[in-house]
């Protein structure tokens, strides 16, 4: 199965702290990427897998229709690989990929990173309460969601680069802003995400159909 992340990748990238500008000494490679199984190996039985671990550490890819899915789902994890700074593999249909990329966007967003964002804080919340310890490094991520959030429906583009905000939000990672003061804050992001979502420019939906035009394209192309 490694063979279709190893000879199949079209688009492979760096996420994480790395890619957000917020690494620190120690931390991880995330890599993420997709490949493109050749179409007759869908003719099976045995459909090839939607997703692989590996074979690096850290490493995960999506098959091409299901990172596709996911991306107009508005799924945050996903559209970052779409707009990482930190390319290390793109071929020809990686390209393309990345050039239709808008096409997953949607004022959905508001509702994906929001809920992103609400999880995470429900969760940190509850450990608090549970043990009294807080997972500063959720809440960091947390923030920067609704950060993100905001600027996509604004501005059309996924924010992955936060280092404009990395003391900040290490801060935050460190455990020096106080709780109080971090829920605070993300009470005025929340906000600024509704404000961001009413003014949005973006399409009320995905476009599904150019979405499914690239996907058969592609699926043409690797049936040769």
């Amino acid at each position: 199965m490694m063979d279709l992340v190893e000879r199949h990748t079209v688009l492979a990238v760096v996420v994480g702290s790395r890619a957000y500008g917020l690494d620190v000494p120690g931390s991880d490679h995330d890599r993420r990427g997709v490949y493109v199984p050749p179409t007759r190996a869908f003719w099976h039985l045995d459909k090839p897998p939607t997703h692989l671990d590996g074979p690096a550490v850290e490493q995960f890819s999506w098959e091409f229709e299901r990172f596709c899915t996911l991306a107009l789902q508005g799924n945050p994890t996903v559209l970052e690989v779409l707009w990482s700074p930190l390319v290390e593999t793109v071929t020809a249909d990686g390209e393309r990929l990345l050039a239709a990329r808008q096409a997953f966007l949607s004022k959905r967003l508001a509702q994906t990173y929001g809920g992103y964002a609400r999880d995470q804080l429900d969760r940190v919340t509850a450990r608090r309460e549970r043990t009294g310890e807080t997972n500063h490094k959720q809440a960091m991520h947390m923030i920067r969601l609704l950060v993100a959030g905001a600027h996509a429906l604004r501005t059309g583009e996924i924010l992955v680069d936060v280092r404009h905000l990395r003391e900040k939000l290490l801060t935050v990672r460190r455990g020096e802003l106080p709780w109080a003061e971090i829920t605070a804050w993300a009470a005025d992001l929340l906000t600024d995400l509704a404000d961001a979502s009413t003014a949005s420019t973006l399409p009320e939906q995905p476009d599904r159909a150019a979405v499914d035009r690239l996907l058969t394209a592609v699926r043409e192309r690797n049936l040769r």
